[in-house]
């Protein structure tokens, strides 16, 4: 099948080009080369986007369908129990009708850490949109665990290594932590076997405990520094020095200060995390555009409109926010393949009503959307061939 979107304004990932045509063959963005199209599009009046990138989720039952249906094309999972894995990963591979899915399985923790106490209160039902019986899961607890730790995600496919320095202050509780030692150990293994190393941390000291170790991204903006706090200034610098890419889940932060995540998770402060994000911003950071959906909330798909919204509010251009959800965390996480609009890359695709490089909200005005060059809006394309 091989189709045109015509007269559409591209942001190709990078800029934007007010006025072109968009040629689809296959699985693949073409060349125009003068063969007839078998479906025409009319993007008058609409943006064409690369699909949208979350760089931070967690998959379950249902949620590829949902991201795809909002755009976001490809997920970047950053804790997932093995079975539910393997399951979210034949269905990711198999099907064109739900997003596509790259993941750190089993994330290092302390024996006890986070997300254990989270992990624990949860039902059954709720575990069963985990996919995966409630129990234990391999935590690390000494210099000694962290090669063998590392080995374990490498042999069940790892695409990259997530890292917990996190000990529950944030959610209101008291929690065993990874001690520095381990995360470097974490940290050096990880490298060894050529994987990126992601660290969730949510405040400064956690942060620099990170840094300190050497890690290559962050998984959260640290949400404990406002606006009157130096150290978040001071900190925002270094990780700027050290080239150090932040995934900044603002979604997440305000879902849980509005009280709409689980009870037993505490708010944390959503103000904070816009204003850090900021100052990341300001200071020369990498910001990739992620959520942290999750079955409960923030919501998969949806969740990075609102995403790509607060980036804006935190002093983002809105071209510098939609590069944050395409082009930025594919290059990050090496999908050298996606996250940009030029001939030979995926037929990833995002079509919105209106220009969301002028008003950021309108990406949310789904149109069209292509997985591996498959339509998934039947009714326009039903449309389309009637014309």
């Amino acid at each position: 099948m091989r189709t045109v979107i015509r007269d559409v304004r591209v942001f190709d990932g990078q800029r934007t080009v007010e006025r072109a045509d968009v040629f689809i063959d296959g699985d693949r963005i073409a060349e125009p080369d003068g063969r007839p199209a078998d479906v025409q599009v009319d993007g008058t009046g609409r943006t064409l986007l690369p699909g949208l990138i979350d760089a931070h989720t967690h998959t379950f039952d249902g949620s590829l369908a949902q991201a795809l249906a909002a755009g976001v094309t490809t997920e970047l999972d950053m804790f997932c129990l093995p079975d539910n894995l393997a399951r979210q990963r034949r269905l990711a591979a198999d099907c064109d009708d739900v997003a596509d899915l790259r993941s750190c399985g089993l994330l290092a923790t302390a024996p006890g850490g986070h997300p254990s106490q989270l992990m624990t209160g949860l039902d059954a039902q709720a575990m069963a949109a985990l996919g995966d019986a409630a129990g234990p899961f391999p935590t690390v607890a000494t210099v000694a665990d962290a090669a063998p730790f590392v080995a374990a995600r490498v042999a069940e496919g790892a695409d990259y290594v997530k890292i917990v320095v996190d000990d529950g202050a944030m959610h209101g509780a008291d929690l065993p932590v990874l001690t520095p030692d381990v995360v470097s150990a974490l940290v050096e293994a990880a490298h060894a076997v050529g994987l990126t190393v992601i660290a969730h941390a949510i405040t400064t000291r956690e942060v620099t405990i990170a840094l300190d170790a050497g890690v290559d991204g962050l998984a959260h903006v640290y949400a404990d520094a406002g606006s009157d706090d130096p150290i978040g200034w001071r900190l925002a610098e270094r990780i700027a020095g050290d080239g150090v890419f932040v995934v900044t889940t603002l979604a997440y932060f305000e879902a849980i200060s509005q009280g709409a995540a689980l009870d037993h998770v505490a708010a944390g402060s959503a103000a904070n995390a816009v204003h850090a994000a900021g100052v990341l911003h300001r200071a020369g950071v990498t910001l990739l555009a992620g959520t942290d959906a999750t079955p409960f909330a923030p919501q998969h798909g949806t969740a990075m409109h609102r995403e790509l919204a607060l980036l804006v509010k935190a002093g983002l251009t809105r071209t510098e926010a939609l590069a944050a959800a395409t082009s930025v965390p594919a290059r990050h996480f090496g999908l050298t393949d996606r996250g940009h609009i030029a001939p030979g890359l995926r037929a990833d695709l995002l079509l919105v009503d209106g220009d969301p490089t002028t008003d950021i909200t309108a990406v949310s005005a789904v149109a069209d959307v292509w997985r591996r060059g498959v339509r998934q809006n039947r009714q326009s394309a039903v449309a389309d061939a009637q014309i």
